[in-house]
């Protein structure tokens, strides 16, 4: 166990724990500035909420042996990048420097010790905190991707099957975008159950829906791709015919969550139409599924997101969820931006997803 300074701390009381992981290069990680701010004005902070609510501190920095499997950027004078002050040639939209490696081995330490800290509490209470890293997101097993310098989810994964024999890992993926990724790292793995709810046809090639794994690994992956202009309805209905007969089929030991906010209706990166009450929804279920099935073990990992009132709004909205109180969303939601759901595609998209997953 690779422990935060604050070990000794661990609570039988607290609701959620969360870390914060802040990068001297602030795209996109403002977004985080943006939340620590949201969270503070919603007095979702401990500084307002005691002992049911911890900030994980001065957490240990990753370890090569912590990012094993590839599944991380590599070190600048390994990289197959050509790293300057300017980013990393061949990495697209991925704005890295020589001083990314090593911020990303920090963002991970701190999402590990997360994963340590709600194992530790599960083991001396039926009611163990979820926790939530506020970090950088994912990318490919070989570099960076998206935004993204390394597979945070990935890591955590198999640091709790490793470090705290937790065989049977479920990873949900609600970013708009497919978790790449994440899918291809577990594509062959039928004890790492990978599921990714995201637009269709958003990233080409990836994310499709015979997508399902290989080799002893098939059907230990789904993806759902969803039409354009698919929001609320939509997700609840993948929610309750999807989400939850996968989760309760697979009994997993831990429940991770990549925790996208960019299908909101407001984000720019895409053409969904979620609201702030759908991933309050998402949060709400997801933590009754952690504790119905695997001891309360669950970490959320944040992911995408551009607009940042939505993104600061949804993220605070689901701590709201994960600590069991009302949601906020009607302050914020406006039906202004929404225009009609395909109702149609979403509906055929989950009939063919229940048929091959024999749901």
């Amino acid at each position: 166990m690779r422990p935060c300074s604050n070990k000794e701390e661990i609570s039988s009381t607290a609701k959620l724990i969360y870390s914060v992981t802040l990068c001297k290069e602030e795209h996109p990680e403002c977004r985080v500035s943006a939340i620590v701010s949201a969270l503070e004005k919603a007095h979702l902070t401990p500084k307002f909420r005691g002992s049911d609510i911890t900030q994980l501190q001065n957490c240990k920095t990753a370890t090569f042996e912590d990012v094993g499997d590839g599944h991380f950027i590599s070190p600048p004078k390994k990289a197959k990048y050509s790293v300057s002050e300017e980013g990393v040639d061949g990495s697209g939209d991925t704005h890295t420097t020589d001083t990314t490696f090593k911020e990303s081995l920090v963002s991970t330490g701190a999402e590990i010790s997360l994963v340590d800290y709600v194992v530790a509490s599960a083991k001396i209470t039926k009611n163990p905190p979820i926790g939530f890293a506020l970090i950088c997101p994912h990318a490919v097993p070989d570099g960076p991707l998206g935004f993204c310098s390394g597979g945070n989810v990935a890591i955590a994964a198999r640091h709790a099957q490793r470090v705290h024999g937790l065989q049977r890992v479920f990873i949900i993926d609600i970013s708009a975008h497919p978790g790449k990724g994440t899918n291809d790292m577990f594509y062959d793995d039928p004890d790492v159950f990978f599921l990714s709810i995201h637009q269709d046809g958003i990233l080409p090639g990836a994310g499709k829906i015979d997508h399902i794994g290989r080799g002893k690994g098939a059907g230990a992956t789904l993806n759902v791709p969803l039409p354009q202009f698919s929001g609320d309805f939509s997700m609840q209905t993948v929610l309750c015919q999807v989400i939850v007969p996968c989760t309760q089929r697979f009994k997993p030991d831990i429940i991770l969550v990549s925790a996208g906010y960019d299908a909101h209706v407001q984000d720019p990166q895409s053409k969904l139409q979620f609201l702030t009450r759908t991933y309050y929804l998402l949060a709400s279920c997801i933590k009754k599924l952690a504790e119905d099935l695997c001891g309360g073990r669950c970490v959320f990992f944040l992911e995408g997101g551009d607009n940042l009132e939505s993104l600061s709004n949804s993220v605070a909205d689901s701590f709201r969820a994960l600590m069991g109180e009302p949601s906020n969303s009607a302050e914020f939601d406006s039906r202004y931006f929404v225009i009609m759901e395909p109702y149609l595609g979403a509906r055929q998209a989950v009939q063919k997803i229940k048929q091959i997953h024999s749901l």
